[in-house]
């Protein structure tokens, strides 16, 4: 455990002045006298005890005007394990003192940079906002302890932190293909689109990374800012999670948890939304938004699709463009027809698993990971049509027929 700093360090005291010399001279027996002779004894001893204090007084009002570091202690349930604790020099060196240049990202808690450490080793340092809110501290305080209890391949692993008296910052490893949301829409011309095979590969990444924070981290992690910002990519492409900066831990015998309502547009669940109570199903509604925006490249919210007559919301676009168009309508135009149908349109179905209204509907995210390896999408998928059928008209595909019930497989 990191134990804070004091504020003010001690200090001893100037020696008391020596006692003024006892008089040989027998005293007098005048009363004027010895009047006189007192107050004189008197004005020396408190001159002197003045002269000998002063550099103490000084010396402490100069210390209470004098800036103090006030030191931020990381709470005593947080378990540490073998991360690093750097210097600001350090992290300024490695960022080139945060240079504009080494921008990766910007959030609502500060910026992302890139660095460099000494042993040549890349890093993202995230730095949190100069002015330190108490919701902004507390962001600090839930990344250290949500990341460094979680251990998957697909979670962000928190290599260390840094906490100054002005800075609060987090060091990750560096990913180096960016977001999930940076690869559909921030890429560069030279960089090429997502294929299908990654997309299958991110979606199936993810999904298991969301089902260890549910049902292997004790209490469970609620994520709570799922989203295609939030899924990482490593050098294989292969999907890491992090931006655990919204995330709740949930005892296994509470249902919900009810928090001020925060996330993402087009991303936070409809009861989350209405109440407050975000649960493990929150974060299955997030990523079912995740995974349309990872098979059709577009925005969970974008109001850019006003201009056609479209509903802004992606999930609301996505149901009414599969009730009247063909599949090849809905699948990223980068894609350029680059992909197997069957395996898109049981993407959809999970989706729409994942986004249904009510939570208790939606599987869990250890359900969906086997969906996505073969077991179980079936059923799923012919109740949720025959309920989706009462109210709507069927779903077309590209063979102009209902959406097939056949297990998907990702590996």
């Amino acid at each position: 455990m990191l134990t804070a700093l004091p504020l003010f360090s001690s200090f001893q005291s100037p020696p008391a002045a020596p006692p003024p010399p006892v008089s040989q001279t027998p005293p007098s027996t005048s009363p004027v006298g010895s009047g006189t002779t007192g107050a004189i004894a008197g004005g020396v001893a408190a001159g002197a005890a003045l002269l000998f204090a002063a550099p103490a007084i000084a010396l402490a009002m100069w210390r209470r005007k004098k800036p103090q570091d006030h030191f931020f202690d990381v709470p005593a349930e947080v378990h540490l394990g073998q991360l690093k604790r750097f210097s600001l020099r350090e992290l300024q060196v490695a960022t080139d003192n945060f240079s504009n240049r080494n921008i990766l990202g910007r959030g609502g808690f500060g910026k992302v940079y890139k660095g460099r450490l000494a042993d040549g080793s890349l890093v993202a340092v995230k730095r949190l906002k100069e002015e330190h809110t108490q919701g902004e501290e507390l962001q600090f305080q839930t990344e250290v302890e949500m990341i460094s209890m979680a251990v998957h391949r697909n979670l962000l692993r928190l290599r260390g932190f840094c906490m100054a008296p002005t800075e609060r910052i987090l060091v990750y490893p560096y990913m180096a293909n960016g977001s999930v949301a940076s690869c559909l829409r921030e890429r560069s011309e030279t960089q090429p689109p997502l294929d299908w095979p990654i997309r299958k590969q991110i979606a199936l990444g993810s999904a298991r990374g969301l089902a260890y924070l549910h049902d292997h981290c004790d209490p469970k992690i609620i994520h709570r800012d799922v989203q295609t910002a939030n899924i990482l990519l490593d050098e294989e492409f292969e999907a890491v999670v992090g931006g655990f900066g919204l995330a709740k831990l949930m005892d296994y015998k509470d249902t919900h948890v009810i928090t001020a309502v925060r996330g993402t547009i087009g991303h936070i669940a409809p009861e989350y939304l209405s109440t407050g109570k975000s649960s493990e199903k929150t974060d299955v509604f997030g990523y079912g938004v995740m995974l349309s925006e990872l098979i059709t490249g577009q925005r969970a919210f974008d109001l850019a699709r006003l201009a056609n007559d479209d509903d802004v919301m992606l999930l609301d676009w996505l149901k009414r463009f599969l009730r009247r168009k063909k599949l090849e309508t809905l699948v990223d135009a980068d894609l350029q027809g680059n992909y197997i149908d069957e395996e898109v349109e049981q993407l959809i179905q999970v989706a729409l698993l994942c986004t249904q209204g009510t939570a208790m509907e939606r599987p869990k995210m250890s359900e969906v990971v086997r969906m996505l390896e073969g077991d179980g999408l079936a059923g799923r998928w012919e109740e949720w049509q025959k309920s989706f059928s009462a109210k709507n008209s069927t779903i077309p595909t590209t063979k102009n027929s209902t959406i097939p019930t056949t297990k998907i497989m990702i590996g």
